[in-house]
């Protein structure tokens, strides 16, 4: 049972593993055997990252790329493919957050969400498609958020990016399931990273957030690491369309 769970010999591209929750992924999937193309903003992170792939035995691959542009991404796909060999697994993870009354948000701040949360993703799948189309087969890994499922004051864009990554997966997932690609997603609730460790630091926040969470604390960096293992490997081959909520319980209650 466990060997359906490596990823031996297969190619993972990986977006905003420079940090936080796309770095943790980075290194599960290392772990379990993947070689791991980083992508990010920030090249000294992303340099972190791949050297702590390379301490695990796997190659690591270093491409500065801004998911919003089409053409960046595509370059990403095909460096992959050229200095690692082959391309198997995408996880779509980069992702950024305004919070704040909806009524006085920039615009701009919109656009920025959008564009980086939702058309980052769109933009993944399409640069990864003729490469998983040619191969007739392919894992895509989105990474959602569980404030696509609950409410949440100050967050209403960021959730609506977020909404949109649950319908994209899923409708993507029946379009390209004849082609043995599988397209699912993961909710993340919340895990303290550099994105929102100001609002954890604020003790009151703190409790507010806690308080919604039926485990009463928040996630480990390490704990996404297995699902996004099992979402890559052959153990995930007859799932499809789906998002899993690792939330502690908080979009359940």
């Amino acid at each position: 049972m466990l060997e359906t769970l490596r990823l031996d010999g297969r190619v993972a591209v990986v977006t905003g593993a420079s940090r936080g929750l796309g770095r943790a992924m980075a290194l599960a999937l290392a772990e379990a055997g993947a070689d791991v193309a980083l992508a990010g903003r920030s090249k000294p992170d992303l340099e972190e990252t791949a050297h702590r792939v390379e301490r695990l035995g796997r190659r690591a691959l270093v491409v500065t790329t801004d998911v919003r542009i089409l053409a960046e991404v595509e370059e990403l796909m095909g460096r992959a493919v050229t200095g690692l060999g082959r391309l198997d697994i995408l996880v779509n993870n980069s992702g950024v957050a305004h919070v704040g009354p909806f009524a006085e948000g920039p615009p701009e701040e919109w656009t920025r969400m959008l564009e980086t949360n939702l058309t980052g993703v769109l933009n993944g799948c399409r640069a990864a498609a003729p490469h998983f189309l040619a191969a007739k087969r392919g894992k895509v890994i989105n990474v959602a958020s569980m404030l696509a499922a609950v409410g949440l004051p100050h967050y209403a864009v960021y959730s609506a990016t977020k909404g949109g990554i649950v319908a994209f997966t899923r409708t993507l997932a029946v379009e390209w399931a004849r082609h043995n690609i599988q397209v699912n997603a993961i909710a993340p609730g919340w895990f303290v990273t550099d994105m929102n460790a100001h609002a954890f630091a604020d003790e009151k926040l703190r409790e507010r957030f806690l308080r919604d969470i039926p485990m009463r604390r928040t996630g480990r960096e390490e704990e996404i690491g297995p699902l996004a293992v099992y979402l890559a490997s052959p153990a995930s081959d007859f799932m499809t369309g789906q998002t899993i909520y690792l939330d502690g319980g908080h979009s359940a209650a």
